[in-house]
């Protein structure tokens, strides 16, 4: 099944956002503060995260993310390319990352790895990686002086810098490969990428995409470990925004009914009563552009669509959604002998999703 929807614009309340941590300027460190922090320069403050890859799927971006959204600047910080050596991954910077973030008006900075070490365990492979944090700094007080959009930022970085942090980051990587002795991918990986993204940003969209594509088939055949499925119907969604950026998502599980297509977001947990709040948050980011979507269509028929996210626990037998009364949502919590903590959680997290026109599920496996 292919659908296919529109982003024109985002609307969407954040309740369970975390606190940030407040860092100044003059003692910041990309490697040293937490995945996400309030920074301070002066009377000017911004919202900062920082990925460990370029890859979406590693150690939960969207929630480092998401629990910046509530400020007004917002920056992440992207390694472009992140090679574990020879025996390891290499991830590269995806279209459709900075394209989101755009979307989502977070300001990115391009950034490149200048140290790592040897990994113990493997051969040939590295680890430790840490940022140039000069270069992180000063990008950080570039973004303080500039006064258009996220979009502009992101687009101008891309046409005009994204070449030079390309030069930076191969250098780096052959510092790092005679530093720690451990052999890393062959440098005409980076050279392609290098040539694949050109001057021309239609270039790096269609490098981007058709790697993107892949991935989604791919994923079309698997069901992750992490998903608790009432069916494998499991369905390809290409989304379009007004920035002309196309998001190849795969959504874990759809229901059609009548002229209404339900997007059914999972995640699961075997050994607690909640899947983790990385996980959690991961899904409300999806819920955030599955709840945004208009123009959709399922197999070329229009549709309406509904955003579900399905929470399933092997430690719940029964179940409650965020659109119950209050009162079956007490005996819920009554029967499973939650606790306090997780009582308040559950009240959050279903305002949030009443607030945004989405359902949450939270139950045993179907």
């Amino acid at each position: 099944m292919d659908i296919k929807g529109k982003i024109t614009g985002i609307k969407y309340k954040i309740l369970l956002s975390e606190d940030l941590k407040v860092v100044d300027i003059n003692t910041f460190n990309i490697n040293k503060v937490s995945p996400f922090c309030l920074v301070k320069d002066g009377h000017l403050s911004f919202a900062v995260s920082k990925w460990v890859s370029p890859k979406r799927t590693r150690s939960y971006p969207y929630e480092r993310v998401y629990n910046t959204l509530n400020i007004s600047k917002k920056i992440t910080i992207i390694p472009i390319i992140k090679d574990e050596g020879f025996d390891g991954d290499r991830d590269f910077l995806q279209w459709d990352t900075i394209s989101l973030m755009s979307l989502l008006d977070v300001f990115v900075i391009f950034a490149y790895y200048s140290k790592a070490t040897r990994n113990p365990e493997y051969e040939n492979k590295i680890t430790n990686f840490q940022f140039d944090n000069k270069y992180v700094i000063s990008k950080i007080k570039e973004i303080e002086q500039y006064h258009s959009s996220a979009l502009h930022w992101n687009l101008n970085e891309l046409k005009n810098n994204l070449h030079n942090i390309v030069i930076k980051t191969k250098k780096n990587y052959a510092k790092i490969e005679d530093q720690t002795g451990v052999l890393l991918h062959n440098k005409t990986g980076i050279e392609n990428f290098k040539k694949k993204i050109g001057k021309d940003i239609s270039n790096f969209m269609d490098f981007s995409r058709e790697k993107a594509q892949k991935a989604q088939s791919r994923e079309m055949l698997t069901a992750q470990p992490k998903e608790s499925l009432s069916t494998n119907t499991k369905a390809k969604i290409t989304i379009t925004n007004y920035l002309g950026g196309q998001y190849f998502f795969t959504v874990d599980e759809i229901l059609v009914d009548k002229d209404t297509v339900h997007l059914v977001e999972c995640k699961h947990s075997k050994t607690s009563i909640l899947p983790s709040k990385g996980d959690i948050k991961d899904g409300l980011l999806k819920m955030i552009l599955y709840s945004n979507l208009c123009d959709v269509e399922v197999n070329g028929k229009k549709m309406k669509s509904h955003a579900i996210l399905n929470l399933t626990s092997a430690k719940i037998s029964n179940e409650i959604i965020s659109e119950n009364h209050i009162i079956e949502r007490e005996k819920f919590i009554a029967d499973n002998d939650l606790k306090p903590e997780i009582r308040v959680f559950i009240n959050k997290l279903f305002k949030e999703a009443n607030d945004n026109g989405f359902v949450i599920r939270i139950g045993g496996k179907k």
